[in-house]
């Protein structure tokens, strides 16, 4: 047996009295006390410090001599950025053999969607409204990333975003919380798995804890502030459907909440995340976030910013390097216990043991794995399933969709029509042009080779200025004109807000040419946040929102333009008309002058409608469905009981097609004010022309239950409206009354 594996044995049994569960954990419990007696503080902080991996020439991930020594002497004890099995097996081999207790390090990667099979961005993945799906999806990247040597990914983000001008809302699952909540859970079931110290499961991280989505203006890293109210009704649930999954690491925001930077936040850190929720994970922060407390205004230098970390309950420092450095003293000079340091080196401890680190440290890594793993033929399958059931269909005006493929002609034009590097969407980790079907091999693929095709950019993403003229000679001898639109892969994401959310540079005029010409038009966006596109809904015949779908985007596109894949998804946020309606959800509050067409002072603008473009949840197909018959199981309940709600859903179209029928709630009268409807619960069915289905869902106590002026969850008494349809303003309705 070698060294490391010794030094964390201890010779006292565990009472056989207790559960195999319960006693597994007492077990880890005193050989991390153990190990704990042994370290040195330098030691224990060093497990607190992450650190990234440098990179060679050849792409390979690696130690500098200089880090390499701090792990030796057991000052790091995580590193980020690191990946390939010969790579991370080299760097772990350092940790456990050449550093004097043989503590392994825990590899963190940002494996957002896809490590090398890409599947669709998050928020498009939300589109599909689909959990099971998304959790497939979380499954398939946490088998080719450990294949690569890594243990836990920077995922899932689950911040609400009501603002499509900050870039990060292509992160998440948009603006609602009970949708953000089920892909939240879903995303860490798929991450971790049955169990953890699997070899193909990888730790969650769930982030950025808290608020960060709400950031004023859409500007990335801005201020936040809200009420407790709103962080609770709102911003929470996600993280605390995320810890309930199982969840073994949340990361802490850059923002501040009300003043107080989420770093340095004990109320969220410790008394909600540990105290009201039972979290017993470890929290890491962002990037230097626990540094960037000096910047806040909150710490006067690298001392008073790690003390604030550290007594919050932010456990492990990324990349500032202050509890490595800076740390140590602080315990010496008493400014910090050495028992919160303990505390939450045995977080860090605990799930390294929970990831059977210390019983392989290599976790079963090889090079033969990881190529059998990585692009394999069932992950290539998973992934166009999940980019065709992402793709909402915006319009289709005269039912020009789906495209025949006895087509002679189409005129395929726009910067994004036979770009790979863009359907990878941000944060695509180890994913490759190479390996994308563009949207033009998607259709050359799709169509007959005596079908013609011709292909041109007609301008890129952000010109100022454009040449149409091939274009427009292309779309004159073409039955069918498909333009390719939208945003290239860095316009959304990390550090990429924008002031406007129009189509960039010159598109807007190639597509009104386009249209000029009387040729049938679709269009084709792919995009990363919601776009103000008036112009085209009012005068594109058919639309098709994409977002960014990865490796199989081009595949996935063409089924759904020449009917192979009948469109299903729903929007997970709200199209605004312009950028001056935002913020913009549907789950908005009444005021004391709600908007009405003839009174002058009510709520509303003077130059546009309240309403959006496109509202929650909505989405066509290429069938028609019909709502009726909606009923509740009793007029009248109490507290306590649970409602049956059932409404008849019948395909009126000629084609079989999916519906995602949806349920809102409205408490009517409360003690403090309601939104104008909620999200309670969705089903998605599938129906034949003609058929017809009953479709039921159960609404629980808790679905009626809010937070009163105490702050305190309770039911109030009174009247409560039922919202059933396909999607949030397309609805039917009844009532009940809890007594």
């Amino acid at each position: 047996m070698i060294a490391w594996k010794f030094a964390i044995l201890v010779s006292c049994a565990v009472l056989v009295v207790v559960s195999p569960l319960r006693a597994q954990d007492a077990l880890v419990d005193r050989r991390i006390d153990s190990l704990l007696h042994m370290m040195k503080l330098e030691e224990k902080c060093g497990q607190l410090n992450q650190i990234p991996a440098s990179w060679s020439p050849e792409r390979k991930s690696h130690l500098t001599d200089e880090d390499a020594a701090l792990v030796r002497k057991g000052l790091v004890g995580s590193l980020l950025n690191a990946s390939g099995s010969s790579s991370v097996r080299e760097i772990q081999r350092i940790a456990v053999e050449e550093s004097r207790l043989h503590i392994p390090l825990i590899i963190g990667v940002d494996i957002i969607h896809g490590y090398r099979t890409i599947f669709p961005v998050p928020l498009a993945e939300a589109s599909s409204w689909d959990p099971a799906l998304v959790e497939q999806s979380a499954r398939v990247a946490a088998i080719e990333a450990s294949s690569a040597g890594i243990h836990w990914t920077f995922a899932p983000m689950v911040d609400i975003a009501r603002d499509p001008r900050w870039g990060r809302i292509v992160e998440g699952s948009g603006e609602d919380p009970y949708l953000g909540s089920l892909m939240a859970a879903a995303r860490v079931r798929g991450f971790q798995g049955k169990r953890l110290s699997d070899s193909s499961s990888i730790l969650a991280c769930a982030k950025h804890f808290a608020a960060y989505g709400g950031a004023e203006a859409g500007r990335d890293y801005n201020t936040v502030d809200v009420s407790e109210r709103t962080m609770r009704e709102v911003y929470l649930r996600p993280f605390a459907a995320a810890v309930e999954a199982g969840a073994g690491s949340l990361m802490s925001s850059f923002n501040e909440i009300s003043g107080i930077p989420s770093s340095a936040s004990r109320w969220l850190m410790t008394d909600v995340l540990r105290k009201e929720w039972g979290f017993k994970g470890f929290v890491v922060s962002d990037w230097t976030a626990i540094e960037e407390l000096i910047r806040h205004g909150v710490a006067a230098d690298r001392g008073e910013a790690g003390k604030l970390a550290i007594d919050a309950g932010v456990d492990l420092d990324m990349v500032s390097r202050i509890y490595m450095k800076e740390l140590p003293e602080l315990v010496r000079s008493g400014k910090v216990k050495e028992e919160v340091v303990d505390e939450s080196v045995r977080r860090v401890l605990r799930m390294k043991f929970k990831l059977g680190l210390f019983d392989d440290p290599y976790r079963g890594i090889n090079e033969e794995r990881e190529k059998r793993s990585i692009l394999a033929e069932d992950h290539l399958r998973k992934a166009l399933i999940s980019a065709r059931k992402s793709i909402v269909l915006l319009k289709n005006d005269k039912n020009l969709l789906p495209l025949s493929k006895k087509i002679k002609t189409v005129a395929l034009i726009g910067p994004l029509a036979d770009d790979a590097e863009d359907m990878l969407g941000g944060w695509h980790a180890s994913g490759k042009a190479e390996n994308v079907v563009t949207i033009l091999q998607g259709i050359k693929n799709a169509l007959p080779s005596s079908a013609k095709i011709l292909y041109t950019h007609g301008c890129g993403i952000e010109d100022s200025v454009g040449n149409f003229s091939d274009a427009l000679d292309k779309v004159r001898q073409a039955e069918v004109a498909i333009v390719a639109l939208g945003e290239n892969e860095r316009m959304s994401g990390e550090a990429a807000s924008r002031a406007t959310c129009d189509l960039p540079g010159v598109q807007s005029e190639l597509l009104q040419k386009i249209v000029a010409t009387g040729v049938p038009t679709v269009l084709i966006l792919t995009n990363g946040r919601p776009l103000t596109i008036t112009w085209p809904a009012a005068h594109v015949p058919a639309i098709l929102e994409t977002w960014f779908l990865g490796v199989q985007a081009g595949s996935a596109i063409a089924d759904v333009l020449f009917g192979d894949e009948n469109p299903s998804g729903k929007l997970p946020v709200t199209f605004p008309r312009s950028v001056g309606q935002i913020p913009l959800y549907y789950n908005n509050k009444n005021t004391g002058r709600p908007y009405a067409e003839k009174d002058h002072y009510t709520s509303k603008y003077l130059d546009m409608p309240n309403t959006p473009l496109f509202p929650f949840g909505y989405g066509l197909s290429y069938t028609s469905f019909a709502y009726s018959d909606l009923k509740v199981s009793s007029p009248t309940i109490s507290s306590k009981d649970s409602l049956k709600v059932t409404v008849r859903v019948a395909n009126t179209g000629s084609r079989k097609g999916e519906e995602v029928v949806q349920l809102y709630l409205r408490d009517d009268v409360a003690s403090v004010t309601r939104p104008v409807k909620e999200l309670k619960r969705f089903a998605r069915i599938t129906l034949e022309p003609g058929a017809s289905q009953s479709v039921s869902f159960v609404l629980y106590p808790d679905d009626l239950s809010m937070y009163n002026l105490e702050l305190k969850k309770v039911i109030e008494p009174g009247t409560f409206t039922v919202f059933v349809g396909t999607n949030s303003e397309d609805v039917m309705e009844t009532k009940f009354e809890v007594k």
